[in-house]
């Protein structure tokens, strides 16, 4: 069944979805409930989630004041192959303020010419923020894609700066 909540931050409405061991699998800068869950493979989105307060965006809140820890204590539940499920955990390692390149990401991944694979281990991360795929950067140090958009991903990287 799952729970989901929206919230709102600096960066917009923000709508995160909970399973019923309190694991986020799908969140994103985004009121609309369906847009969330369409991150999620149909398989693997909870039946008729209700809505309710969670842990989790108490975590969004505190990444927000400034404790950028928070978000990355939260579990998370990610359905895909062993390279993406991999490439989700060096995600988590990403240290905020502190962003990787794709090229960097994929040597990570170990195999640093696998760049195309790296991009889309973070297009395909389902609970942005929680596993912040927004830390990877184009090789030419520019954002690059970002599911939620430039302005988000700009937003985050710049408020991990400081």
């Amino acid at each position: 069944m799952g729970t989901w909540q929206k919230i709102d931050t600096p960066d917009g409405a923000f709508t995160l979805v909970i399973d019923d061991d309190s694991r986020v699998v799908a969140s994103g800068w985004t009121d609309d409930l369906d847009a969330v869950l369409a991150r999620l493979a149909q398989e693997h989105r909870p039946v008729d989630p209700s809505e309710g307060e969670t842990d989790a965006a108490d975590a969004v809140r505190a990444y927000y004041a400034g404790d950028f820890a928070a978000v990355a204590e939260v579990p998370v539940r990610q359905f895909g192959t062993d390279l993406q499920r991999a490439g989700w955990a060096a995600l988590r390692r990403i240290e905020p303020g502190a962003p990787l390149t794709y090229a960097e990401f994929a040597a990570e991944l170990g195999n640093p010419r696998a760049v195309r694979a790296a991009a889309s281990v973070c297009a395909r991360n389902a609970p942005a923020l929680f596993v912040p795929c927004h830390r990877v950067l184009r090789s030419d140090g520019g954002e690059g894609g970002f599911a939620w958009g430039p302005e988000v991903k700009g937003s985050l990287l710049a408020r991990e700066q400081h």
